[in-house]
């Protein structure tokens, strides 16, 4: 047994590569690229760590041409849903009792892997199954998730290691005991960091998963289950069972041993498992964690004073960055009347320069959204702004599908600061401004806060400093994570920890030791070395 003081070793940031022409690991992600594209995979579910196969198979597609198939996952039914979170009851014990060090060994080797031999393995899987282009898979399926993996492990020993103080003649200790039951991880399509955080960060505290990988992204979440494999995970410790949410997620959730739902996705659907949970709690032998990060109305503020060509910039890159289907990506934008024509000009230049289409043209900037479904959603808010007379589309709105599920980077200006497109979650690359007369700051603001049920992120764009102190004040509860002089996007685990409150989820702060403690349940210990050996107290003697 082995018997020293362990530490995890202190992390850092993933270094992201670059692809530049001729660098080799633009070589090597090209070569991957091709081989997946010649390549018929299976999916199978992964329970108890079997592969399972039920022969019910579903297509697994490329956003940008949707005609090529990249292979066929097996979807699981209720029956199977079920036989996970029976893997998981029976995994759950032992993999509880794991010394804390071992299960971070795990993550720690995976992380390892990840940054090497399956780098571009998940990178290419990432953009052919998700339309990202190199940079947006690097940061995602690289650098985010290795974070994800060694930085959490730090945030578990700090966790363990904060222990009650203690007074003489008694020793105060806790433990960090897994939560009563099992995890349910819901992920979703558009972060393969995401996907592989949500099922690893209960499991890393001891907790066994059923793990629910979104439909439009079942090919990188198998090579992450295959990462973890070789890793040293358990089996059974981790069990994937790909298939549509309303079958796979309601037997799972009527389970009386569920202890917990790591969940990103919609509003809609994270209300919809909230209220399902609490219509009847009492029919669970513990109240169920339940941590969710959902939608995000995000915005861009900019003050009179701010610097135009890093505003424009800011613009560009943060409403249009995978096609503006990142949860935090810049949806609406205020801008005041008098630096508008400038910020307008370098923004339609810089627009009219980005380039789009299949990712594996690596002089794109924006691939295709993820489905038919989204296709179809975002552009009817298109067509909408093109059918009101307060609202004018100056850059973009051009939507086909024939090929793939392309939308050009769409900028609307909204008379209403109100408006539908200024309010609604639209995920797709549709930026909508409000121009505001400069004199208005304080009351826009006002309106800024109060015009979206979301509060994911935001930014502030000023040199005042007096300006930039008052956004502060006024947005505090709009976004859970708010930048100054920089776009919304782009959360680096360790540095910005990521969650939005309101009807952007439960602000656990993914990349955090926060969100780590959400998946234990603490065992406080008192330890009396000499107890009291007669009942009465001193106050009881005779005078």
């Amino acid at each position: 047994m082995f018997n020293g003081i362990f530490h995890i070793p202190r992390p850092v940031n993933e270094p992201c590569l670059q692809y530049t022409p001729g660098s080799p690991e633009r070589a090597e992600l090209s070569a991957k690229l091709k081989e997946m594209l010649n390549e018929q995979v299976n999916v199978p579910m992964i329970i108890g760590g079997e592969e399972v196969r039920n022969g019910n198979l579903a297509d697994i597609r490329c956003p940008h041409d949707h005609h090529h198939i990249l292979g066929k996952y097996h979807q699981a039914d209720a029956e199977f849903a079920v036989k996970a979170v029976d893997a998981a009851e029976t995994a759950r014990r032992q993999w509880g009792r794991m010394p804390w060090d071992s299960r971070a060994m795990i993550l720690l080797k995976a992380a390892d892997l990840l940054a090497g031999k399956y780098r571009q393995a998940l990178n290419a899987a990432t953009m052919l199954n998700m339309s990202k282009t190199p940079h947006q898979a690097e940061i995602d399926a690289a650098c985010e998730l290795i974070d994800f993996w060694r930085f959490n492990t730090h945030f578990m020993e700090k966790v363990y290691g904060e222990q009650p103080m203690s007074t003489p003649g008694v020793l105060n200790y806790m433990e960090h005991r897994p939560l009563d039951g099992f995890v349910l991880a819901l992920t979703p399509f558009n972060f393969t960091s995401i996907a592989g955080n949500l099922p690893t960060a209960p499991a890393l505290m001891g907790n066994t998963v059923v793990w629910k990988p979104a439909s439009s992204a079942v090919l990188p979440a198998y090579v992450v289950m295959k990462i973890l494999e070789e890793a040293g995970m358990p089996p059974g410790v981790i069990n994937m069972v790909p298939g549509p949410g309303p079958v796979v997620a309601p037997p799972v959730l009527n389970d009386a041993r569920l202890g917990g739902i790591h969940f990103t996705g919609s509003t809609e659907v994270f209300s919809t498992i909230w209220s399902a949970v609490g219509s009847d709690v009492r029919r669970y032998v513990t109240y169920p964690r339940i941590v969710g990060e959902t939608g995000g109305k995000d915005f861009i503020f900019a003050h009179a004073s701010a610097g135009i060509e890093a505003l424009a910039t800011a613009l560009v890159r943060g409403a249009f960055e995978y096609q503006g289907q990142k949860c935090s990506a810049a949806s609406r934008a205020y801008i005041p009347d008098s630096i508008w024509p400038q910020v307008k000009e370098h923004m339609l230049s810089d627009i009219r320069d980005v380039r789009m289409g299949d990712i594996t043209d690596f002089k794109n900037f924006l691939g295709a959204v993820i489905d038919e479904k989204a296709f179809d959603k975002i552009s009817g808010y298109i067509e909408l702004a093109k059918n009101s007379p307060d609202m004018e589309i100056i850059i973009g709105g051009g939507c086909d599908k024939s090929t793939g599920y392309f939308i050009e980077p769409t900028v609307v200006v909204s008379k209403d600061p109100r408006s539908r497109l200024m309010a609604e979650e639209i995920f797709g690359p549709v930026l909508t401004i409000y121009i505001y007369p400069e004199g208005d700051y304080d009351q826009t603001l006002e309106l800024c806060d109060q015009t979206s049920p979301y509060a994911l992120t935001g930014a502030i764009f000023a040199v005042d400093r007096g300006a930039i102190v008052k956004a502060m004040d006024t947005l505090r509860h709009a976004a859970g994570n708010f930048y100054v002089n920089d776009k919304p996007t782009g959360a680096v685990v360790g540095q910005q920890p990521f969650g939005g409150s309101r009807a952007s989820g439960t602000n656990d702060k993914a990349g955090s030791r926060l969100n780590l403690e959400r998946w234990v349940s603490p065992r406080t210990i008192k330890e009396t070395y000499l107890p009291a050996r007669n009942f009465r107290y001193p106050y009881m003697e005779e005078e």
